[in-house]
């Protein structure tokens, strides 16, 4: 299976607790206002690569790294090569966090079976679209104070 990738960072301390690995990924429908990832909206941006050689490239960043963070673009609407991805990542003991415009009650109601396999490999999960004007005041690792920092493990 193939992912469309619009970024990979081997390191980062940002986009997640601990030394993790970044996989953004391409595609997104909700046009938020002062998203930082305008490009990545795109779902032809970037290189397409599978799933085998994006995990030998999280697993060259191993021990280093504790986990593996999924963005975008928006990483749901991978879900199902994705949840492959996932499965792969826990197999080796890392923890995944995934930003997602989608809120959980969102991804719940829409009983889209790719994107509910994806969350059952999901640690934590920063849901809900960005709001440039609820910036000012959001939590760490969060774009917006309306988006929540759910630890579904």
């Amino acid at each position: 299976m193939k992912l469309t990738v619009a970024g990979f960072l081997d390191n980062s301390m940002v986009n997640g607790e601990g030394m993790r690995s970044v996989l953004f990924l391409s595609g997104c429908k909700r046009r938020c206002k002062g998203c930082q990832n305008v490009a990545m909206q795109d779902f032809k941006y970037g290189e397409e690569a599978t799933v085998e050689e994006i995990l030998n490239r999280i697993k060259s960043n191993m021990p280093i790294i504790k986990g593996v963070t999924f963005s975008g673009g928006d990483p749901m609407e991978q879900a199902e090569a994705l949840s492959k991805l996932a499965k792969d990542i826990k197999a080796e003991g890392l923890n995944i966090w995934c930003y997602t415009g989608y809120t959980y009650e969102e991804l719940l109601e829409e009983k889209n079976k790719n994107k509910l396999e994806l969350l059952k490999y999901i640690d934590v999960l920063v849901d809900g679209e960005f709001k440039e004007e609820l910036m000012d005041n959001s939590p760490k690792y969060a774009g917006s104070s309306n988006q929540r920092i759910i630890r579904l493990k």
